[in-house]
């Protein structure tokens, strides 16, 4: 099973939005998958993970020390997709699968359901 999501970007629709100075207020309620990223030679992802609002989970990452060292590295970024909740579990599990981060090695217990990277 494979699925195609949208992948958010910020400002004109061409820049990988920062977590740091991101309006959370911005993104509303949307309930989904996310991915944070720091910038640089090689990029590396950072976290990933869903959340029901996903404002709400960035804003604790924001304030996680786990995740904010890696900002000495380069911008932190972040993209996030709407996704339904019955499809959620297996969609963090394949990302996390397919890019693991650097922090969190806690995944669902599901079976992956892969989507489009953002990145392609």
């Amino acid at each position: 099973m494979s699925i195609q999501v949208t992948w958010i970007k910020c400002g004109n629709g061409n820049n990988w939005c920062p977590l740091e100075t991101l309006n959370l207020n911005g993104i509303g309620d949307t309930a989904g998958v996310y991915m944070i990223w720091h910038e640089g030679n090689p990029s590396k992802v950072v976290r990933i993970g869903q959340g029901n609002p996903i404002k709400d989970r960035l804003n604790a990452h924001r304030n996680d020390a786990q995740v904010v060292t890696y900002r000495k590295y380069g911008i932190l970024r972040v993209t996030w997709a709407a996704v339904p909740s019955v499809q959620r579990d297996g969609v963090e599990r394949y990302l996390a699968q397919t890019w693991p981060p650097l922090v969190g090695d806690a995944f669902p217990n599901a079976l992956p359901i892969a989507v489009n990277s953002p990145w392609s």
